[in-house]
């Protein structure tokens, strides 16, 4: 055991040193999140589409209605209350505006200062878009101004409802997606320095002293899993930090498909290190690997906007089940496969590259 840490430690060592390792598994991720999310961080900069569910039809109600009109950009959809939430998680309005019956009596009787409570409207917003429920209460909060006209204690307060929609902002989207596509990095990645090894016989070297294959196989395991760690660190707090990404699921499930998803690209890495007889050649067959994936794995852009030939692609590709895992776990995201798939996939993936990996690496 303490070979096997002594052999990990040496590795983390090697590893930041390498100053293209360190940009292409924790650089190159950062950049795509702060430039895309700096772009996309206003979400589009329009007005809001409002659901407006009227369950009390007083003029005190109509009175209310006229103010959110009058909000400049702002658009109100009168609806019944199932269908306005609804159309909320589909995407279809930002947000819903509920009046409960008996809001004029309400108001009547705090004008005439007999009211116990204030009366109070629902305001539905989705927990994983902040930048957009901020503004939805910055204009639910403009329109209050004018009707409790600065009273003790106000005429009309909030109700704050969540509903969590299946429709994503474009950084809430993406953060997931690049935590995904750095872990496939991670993996992929470790086949260039094992084929370099073996090119300068250190391989051969190290496997005629006493130390064990399975240390020296798991020391690099080891090392990437601590990598892939580390990067879901820095990456989820960039995008909470920076960007105001609200993670709503599970820690450990993100933890979970993160350990998984780097188990399965490093046996994907071992295979590519398996048949790569040089350097270059890892880094070419890298690259032939790493790109289609980029961009055929739902990581830039939902798989659904794909034509079906590409989409066909994108099922038997591992990257795409792991950024969809993260995506639902993380932020509730639409889901492209059940989790226990997505799972499924993973492992799939780890145990046939594994196998492979297993009968074809030459240690020299």
């Amino acid at each position: 055991m303490n070979a096997l840490v002594a052999l990990t430690i040496a590795n983390i060592k090697s590893y930041v040193r390498d100053r293209a390792a360190l940009f292409w598994t924790l650089a190159f991720p950062l950049i795509f999140i702060f430039m895309f999310g700096f772009i996309f961080q206003g979400g589009g900069g329009g007005g809001l589409t409002l659901g407006w569910v009227d369950h009390d039809a007083s003029p005190e109600s109509a009175e209310l209605h006229r103010a959110f009109t009058a909000l400049r950009s702002n658009e109100l959809v009168e609806l019944p209350e199932a269908e306005a939430r609804a159309q909320m998680q589909d995407g279809e309005v930002d947000a819903v505006i509920v009046v409960p019956d008996g809001y004029g009596e309400a108001i009547t009787a705090g004008t005439a200062g007999s009211a116990t409570a204030p009366a109070s409207i629902t305001v539905i917003t989705d927990p994983s878009r902040s930048d957009l429920a901020g503004s939805v209460y910055q204009a639910v909060g403009a329109v209050l101004g004018i009707v409790n006209l600065g009273g003790r204690p106000p005429l009309v307060v909030p109700d704050p409802q969540t509903i969590q929609t299946e429709n994503l902002n474009f950084i809430s989207y993406f953060v997931p997606s690049m935590l995904g596509l750095s872990v496939m990095q991670v993996g992929i990645f470790a086949a260039i320095p094992l084929v370099a090894d073996r090119e300068k016989l250190i391989l051969k070297r190290l496997a005629a002293t006493p130390l064990r294959r399975w240390q020296l196989v798991g020391s690099n395991v080891l090392m990437r899993l601590l990598i892939a760690m580390v990067q879901a660190v820095i990456i989820v707090a960039v995008g909470v930090v920076f960007f105001g990404v609200e993670v709503t699921g599970s820690i450990a499930a993100v933890a979970a498909f993160v350990i998984l998803g780097a188990m399965a690209f490093l046996a994907l890495g071992y295979v590519v290190a398996s048949f790569a007889a040089t350097e270059d050649a890892a880094n070419g067959m890298t690259s032939v690997i790493q790109f289609p994936m980029m961009f055929l794995s739902g990581t830039f852009f939902p798989i659904d906007s794909m034509p079906d030939v590409l989409q066909g692609v994108a099922r038997v590709i591992p990257l795409t089940y792991l950024s969809d895992a993260l995506r639902q776990v993380m932020v509730s995201g639409a889901a492209f496969a059940p989790l226990w798939v997505c799972a499924a996939v993973l492992l799939g993936w780890l145990v046939v590259c594994f196998a492979i990996a297993a009968v074809k690496f030459r240690w020299q």
